[in-house]
């Protein structure tokens, strides 16, 4: 499927919160998108346009957090008091505990990742700071709101073929979070595993998915 697909991100400004998402991508790559065409976004970018921000400052750590931070590995956000907080905040202390306390249980029978699976959405979403571009390095970002709805206001002003939020890394990690109904998540991730995002002094935060659309009809024919 991928033989006709060309990935092209995306220069704007630094977006706050102040800003629209579905208008910053009107603004500036309206000219670019065509019927065809997927349209992704950095989920930390679309979290930071809807307001879901917070500083470490504003955040009273409690002893329950700078305990269960130190169980989480070093290049998790959770791994700081300041991110396990966040996500206490948001998700529920006990709800947090309960999560820890089976997620190490579940190591001791081979079994990984069920700390998350119980955690709740936001504490796998949170990047803590330094986890996104400045001069939002300094703050801690939640996971967006709604992506799939964002995803559709896109693709309803654009006129595009299809609309996501993904979340991808430079360590071969891609998660699409939302998308507009028809598409399948699982594919873009692949698409999108190689991080075409830009989210730091790139500021490419949007990637246009080119020709999708035929490249799906050609592969289905």
């Amino acid at each position: 499927m991928n033989m006709e697909l060309e990935l092209i991100p995306v220069k704007t400004r630094i977006l706050t919160p102040k800003d629209d998402i579905v208008d910053t991508i009107e603004k500036y790559a309206k000219d670019m998108i065509g019927p065809d065409d997927v349209v992704s976004v950095a989920e930390s970018v679309v979290a930071i346009t809807q307001g879901r921000i917070t500083s470490p400052e504003e955040l009273a750590p409690c002893f329950l957090a700078k305990v269960m931070c130190r169980f989480v590995p070093q290049k998790g956000s959770l791994s700081s008091v300041y991110g396990m907080q966040a996500a206490m905040a948001v998700e529920g202390k006990w709800r947090m505990a309960f999560a820890m306390l089976a997620g190490l249980l579940a190591k001791l029978i081979g079994r990984n990742g069920v700390f998350y699976e119980l955690a709740g959405e936001q504490a796998a979403l949170i990047d803590d700071v330094t986890g996104t571009m400045p001069p939002f390095d300094k703050s801690i970002v939640y996971g967006p709101h709604d992506p799939s709805g964002v995803a559709e206001a896109i693709k309803a002003r654009l006129g595009c073929h299809g609309a996501a939020v993904a979340d991808v890394n430079d360590l071969k990690r891609a998660a699409v979070l939302g998308v507009t109904k028809g598409l399948e998540p699982a594919s873009l991730s692949k698409i999108l595993i190689d991080n075409p995002f830009g989210n730091a002094s790139q500021r490419t935060p949007i990637v246009i998915i080119k020709n999708y659309a035929k490249a799906l009809a050609k592969a289905n024919a």
